[in-house]
């Protein structure tokens, strides 16, 4: 089966540690598809091989007919694939407006990034309410859709997600996956990594269970929803 992106035979290893074994995953166009499991899984490491940061040891990664492996991360996110990092990594001492428009330093037209940098903050108007302060003033909720926003001012097409709900507020977490929601219904597909199994597979089309390094569960995420040993693993069944 054909996607918008397709990695088969990954591999990744840190020295003789292999983290990543050999998966295969499909994500197509304009879905959702969540990537789930415990802590030490690999998931994260997909995500950073897959976005360039580190090396893969084996396999293809095809995104939208383009091989990835030998690209550099930059010329990746110039394809269109986006990552926001685990942990946010915003520029804390730069105002919010100076971190959306570094997610904008590859574009060209100044026009068209005024216009991004006005629909995001409707899109997050806690962030109009602070654009020009320091960024390192948010709170945490606030710190998570900076570092949503500043990816989407890189234009993506396929954004890639590592534990957008982590350490947050209930109330937070469910304004975050609104707007991931929100996201995916005007075109962008999403590749999100998430500890909050149950949030997950409520936004995704469709799901992976990673335990090991390998991919040991995958299919619709109704389907996993019910799958018995997502119920008792992850949802506390």
């Amino acid at each position: 089966m054909s996607g918008f992106l397709q990695v088969s035979g990954l591999r990744v290893h840190y020295g003789v540690i292999e983290a990543v074994k050999g998966i295969d995953l499909n994500l197509e166009r304009g879905k959702i598809t969540t990537l789930l499991g415990a802590n030490g899984a690999g998931k994260s490491t997909t995500l950073l091989a897959l976005s360039g940061l580190i090396r893969a040891t084996a396999g293809s990664v095809v995104f939208d007919g383009v091989e990835l492996q030998k690209l550099q991360s930059y010329h990746i996110v110039a394809k269109g694939l986006v990552q926001v990092p685990e942990g946010r990594e915003i520029l804390t001492s730069l105002t919010v407006r100076e971190n959306l428009l570094l997610g904008a330093y590859r574009r060209q037209q100044q026009i068209d990034v005024d216009s991004d940098l006005e629909r995001l903050l409707e899109l997050f108007p806690r962030l109009r309410e602070r654009v020009e302060g320091a960024a390192g003033n948010l709170s945490g909720g606030e710190q998570q859709m900076l570092a949503i926003a500043r990816a989407l001012m890189s234009k993506p097409r396929l954004l890639l997600l590592d534990e957008p709900s982590m350490g947050l507020a209930p109330m937070l977490v469910q304004e975050i996956f609104r707007t991931l929601r929100a996201l995916n219904q005007r075109g962008l597909t999403i590749f999100l990594v998430e500890q909050n199994v149950h949030q997950a597979l409520k936004i995704a089309d469709y799901a992976y269970v990673m335990e090991n390094g390998a991919i040991t569960l995958f299919g619709p995420s109704t389907e996993l929803m019910k799958n018995p040993k997502v119920v008792e693993a992850y949802l506390g069944g």
